[in-house]
C-alpha cells in the first residue's frame, strides 16, 4: 500500500465513530418525543453505544494481533453494516438500543485496527503526525455529519441517519477488500488465549508510561463527549436553536477540532509529543473554566456554548493524536491490545460523562458548564502529575 492509501483507510475507519455518534445528534430530542420517553432514556442510544464500543475493544484488539488487521477489519465492518440496518428498522426504543450496542462492536473494531495500523507502519513521533493528518480528514465527519443529520431528520426522520451509516460502511468495506494489504508482519498465535490475554492486559495497565498518555487522552475525549451528549438538548430545548440549524452550530465547534489537528502537526515538529500535549491540556483547562465562569455570571447564550465547544474540541485535536501514539508505541507486539485498552478506558470516561450529563440535565445550561469545567481541571491535573513518565517514554 502507498502511504496515501494507508492514510485514507485509517481516516475512513476512524470516521465511523464520529459518524455513529454525531450524525443523529439532532434526532435525540425527537427520539425522546417520538418514543414518549425522557431525554435520559433517549440518551441511552448513545450510552449503550459507548458501552459496546468500550467493551468490544478488549476483544477486537487481541483478535487483530492474532489473525491480522485485514480479516478482523473486514468482519467488523460487516457486523457494523448488519447492525446499522437493524437500527434503521427498529420498532421500539429497546430494539434501537440493542442494535446500537452491536453497531458499536463493529465500529470499535475498525477504530482499534486503524490505531494498530499506525503502530505497525510508523515510529511513535511519525505515527502521531500520521494520526494528526488522519484526524484532519476525520474532522470532515463531525463537521458535515450533524449538518447532514439535521436535514435528514427534518426531511426523513431519525431512521435516515442509520441508512447513511449503512451506505458509508458498505463503501469502506469495498475499499478495504480491494486496497488493504496486511500490515502485521508477525501474528501472535497466543494473543487470544485467556491466560496470555490476562497477562498482557495486566502488563499494559500496570505500566505508568501507558497511563501517562492514556489518562489524559481519555479525559480529553470525555471533555468533548460532554458536548456530544448534551449540546443538542441545551441548544435546541433550552436555548431555542432550530433543529435544522443545530448541525451548523455543532459543525462550528468541530471546526476547532480540525484546527487543533493541524496545530498538532506543527507543535509536534517544534515541541515533540510531551510539549504538544502540554499545550493541548492547557487549552482544555482554559475552555472549561471559561465556560463555567460565563454561565455562572449569567451569560446564557448559544454563542457561549459554541465558543467553549470550539476551544475544547480544538484542544482534543492536539491531545488525542499524541495520546494514541504515545500509549501504543511501547507495545509493538501487542499494539492491538494496547489500542483496545486505551479505547476501553476512553469509552469508560465517555460513558460516565454522558450518563452524568443526562442525569444532571435540569433544563438549564449550568450542569453542562460545570461538567466541562470539572473535566478541564481533571485533565490538566492528570497531565501535570504524569509529565515525567511521558517525557521519559519518548
Amino acid at each position: 500500500m502507498s502511504p496515501t492509501t494507508l492514510l485514507w483507510l485509517i481516516a475512513g475507519s476512524l470516521m465511523l465513530q464520529p459518524l455513529s455518534t454525531d450524525l443523529y445528534l439532532a434526532s435525540l430530542p425527537h427520539l425522546a418525543t417520538g418514543f414518549g420517553v425522557s431525554p435520559a432514556a433517549a440518551q441511552q442510544t448513545l450510552s449503550l453505544f459507548v458501552i459496546g464500543f468500550g467493551v468490544a475493544q478488549l476483544a477486537s484488539g487481541p483478535l487483530s494481533d492474532r489473525f491480522g488487521r485485514r480479516p478482523v477489519l473486514l468482519w467488523g465492518l460487516a457486523l457494523y453494516i448488519a447492525a446499522s440496518l437493524a437500527c434503521a428498522a427498529a420498532p421500539t426504543l429497546g430494539w434501537l438500543i440493542a442494535a446500537r450496542f452491536v453497531q458499536a462492536a463493529g465500529c470499535c473494531t475498525a477504530v482499534v485496527v486503524a490505531r494498530a495500523l499506525v503502530r505497525d507502519a510508523f515510529a511513535p513521533a511519525e505515527g502521531a503526525r500520521v494520526l494528526a493528518k488522519a484526524s484532519s480528514l476525520l474532522a470532515l465527519a463531525p463537521l458535515i455529519g450533524p449538518v447532514l443529520g439535521g436535514y435528514l431528520q427534518v426531511g426523513f426522520g431519525w431512521r435516515a441517519a442509520f441508512v447513511f451509516h449503512t451506505l458509508f460502511a458498505i463503501a469502506l468495506l469495498a475499499a478495504t477488500a480491494r486496497l488493504f494489504r496486511e500490515t502485521l508482519t508477525y501474528p501472535d498465535p497466543e494473543a487470544t488465549r485467556i491466560g496470555r490475554l490476562y497477562t498482557t492486559y495486566c502488563r499494559i495497565a500496570s505500566a505508568d508510561f501507558f497511563w501517562a498518555w492514556a489518562l489524559p487522552g481519555a479525559l480529553s475525549y470525555a471533555a468533548i463527549f460532554a458536548f456530544i451528549s448534551g449540546s443538542s438538548f441545551v441548544l435546541i430545548d433550552v436555548l431555542g436553536v432550530p433543529t435544522h440549524l443545530y448541525g451548523y452550530c455543532f459543525a462550528f465547534g468541530v471546526s476547532g477540532y480540525l484546527i487543533g489537528t493541524i496545530a498538532c502537526r506543527r507543535l509536534l515538529a517544534r515541541l515533540g509529543l510531551p510539549g504538544a500535549m502540554r499545550v493541548g491540556v492547557s487549552i482544555s483547562l482554559f475552555s472549561g473554566l471559561l465556560f463555567a465562569a460565563l454561565v455562572l455570571a449569567g451569560v446564557h447564550h448559544w454563542s457561549v456554548v459554541l465558543l467553549c465547544q470550539f476551544l475544547t474540541m480544538g484542544a482534543h485535536g492536539i491531545n488525542f493524536p499524541c495520546a494514541q501514539a504515545g500509549a501504543v508505541a511501547p507495545f509493538p507486539r501487542e499494539a492491538g491490545a494496547a489500542a483496545g485498552l486505551l479505547g476501553f478506558f476512553t469509552m469508560v470516561a465517555a460513558l460516565v460523562t454522558g450518563t452524568w450529563v443526562g442525569i444532571s440535565h435540569d433544563g438549564t445550561i449550568r450542569p453542562l458548564a460545570l461538567t466541562s469545567a470539572t473535566l478541564g481541571v481533571l485533565l490538566f491535573a492528570s497531565a501535570w502529575m504524569l509529565r515525567r513518565q511521558r517525557q521519559a517514554n519518548v
